[in-house]
This record gives structure tokens, C-alpha cells and sequence, in this order.
């Protein structure tokens, strides 16, 4: 059986929101930082679709379960 870590995946709106910037967070379990990548940018495109309340996101990132930034993604950011 692989182990599996706990991740923590947080969609953000833009920064003139402040603080209160995260719209969605939602936490997985999965093999590794990459399998929990993936989840993250699936989650990133569906929630920069039009929405009818409020824009669209503007980062997506992945937080493992110390707390510690794993992954980060900006609307800006060239798609790999």
C-alpha cells in the first residue's frame, strides 16, 4: 500500500480581497506533492470559468500537511 500524505489545496481570488482572499479550500489525500498538483490545477481551471457572482480566480496553491507551500500557480503563470 502507498502511503498517503494529507494536502490542503486553496483556490484564491485576487488581492484587493484581503485577507478573506481564499474562495475554496479543500483537503486531499494523496501519494505525493504531484498527484495533489494535478488535483489542484483541475480545481484552478474549473473555478477560472465565468461565475456568476464575483470574478474569476486568480492563483491556485498547494500546502502539505506541516504547512509548508508546495505548490503555486498564478492566472499569469505560463500553463506547463
Amino acid at each position: 500500500m502507498t502511503p498517503r500524505e494529507t494536502f490542503h489545496i486553496e483556490i484564491l481570488g485576487s488581492e484587493d480581497e484581503g485577507e478573506d482572499r481564499i474562495r475554496q479550500r479543500l483537503s486531499i489525500r494523496a501519494s505525493g506533492a504531484e498527484s495533489a498538483t494535478e488535483r489542484a490545477l483541475l480545481m484552478f481551471a474549473r473555478a477560472r470559468a465565468p461565475q456568476r457572482s464575483g470574478g474569476p480566480a486568480e492563483a491556485v496553491r498547494v500546502i502539505d500537511g506541516a504547512g509548508t507551500e508546495v505548490f503555486h500557480r498564478t492566472r499569469f503563470d505560463e500553463s506547463a
